[in-house]
């Protein structure tokens, strides 16, 4: 039997503010409602899903928790899902955010429990001064500038070609330590119903109001 393989067909950017607006009416919320469990203001949402404004990732990702959905649903697309997905560099889906880039390297796979992203992060931007815990463990490839991460007590600067691999239960955080833009690999495994790394990964800095 021949297995099927989907090449990525959408390019450029995602519109987020038209899949927030077409989950948030999936959920039958009404803006206000919205806002009120994303804890975001109401004039936030409406410029967001309006176009008007670029959301942050932590701000995504107080959306998606309110939603009690993972980060990738914004870039999904309603197709059969393959269990092969082919994607060229100039057709994969993204999303920009204040302080950067995030790219779903999965988008359309097949149930999985890992989440693969390509982040650019602007300088000295990240994931905030608070360190998150989640389960499984987390993965991190630096491909270009310096990323440096804490773990509980240590510090680990990544350049181009390092790796890190840990126990995601341990505190971390991470940050730009560049002065020019970062980009890195980084997955995510497992991603449950229940717990979902990529939510938590992403909330360290307090939502915009």
């Amino acid at each position: 039997m021949k297995m099927r393989v989907r090449p990525t067909t959408n390019t450029g950017v995602v519109d987020i503010g038209s899949r927030l607006r077409e989950l948030r009416k999936e959920h039958g919320l009404s803006i206000r409602s919205m806002a009120k469990k994303s804890r975001l203001s109401v004039n936030t949402l409406s410029l967001i899903e309006n176009g008007r404004s670029s959301p942050s990732v932590s701000t995504l990702q107080h959306i998606a928790g309110a939603l009690n959905i993972p980060i990738s649903s914004f870039f999904e697309i309603k197709l059969q899902n393959p269990p092969i997905v082919f994607q060229k560099a100039d057709q994969r889906l993204q999303a920009n955010f204040t302080h950067g880039t995030l790219a779903d390297l999965g988008a359309g796979l097949f149930a999985t429990n890992i989440e693969p992203f390509l982040v650019t992060l602007e300088p000295e931007e990240g994931s905030g001064e608070a360190s998150m815990v989640h389960g499984g463990v987390e993965f991190v490839f630096c491909l270009e500038g310096r990323l440096l991460y804490t773990i509980e007590s240590q510090t680990f600067l990544l350049e181009p070609g390092d790796s890190l691999l840990f126990e995601a239960h341990l505190p971390h955080c991470w940050k730009n330590a560049d002065t020019t833009p970062t980009r890195s690999l980084l997955i995510l495994s497992p991603v449950t119903q229940v717990e979902d790394p990529t939510d938590i990964h992403f909330t360290g800095i307090e939502p915009e109001a």
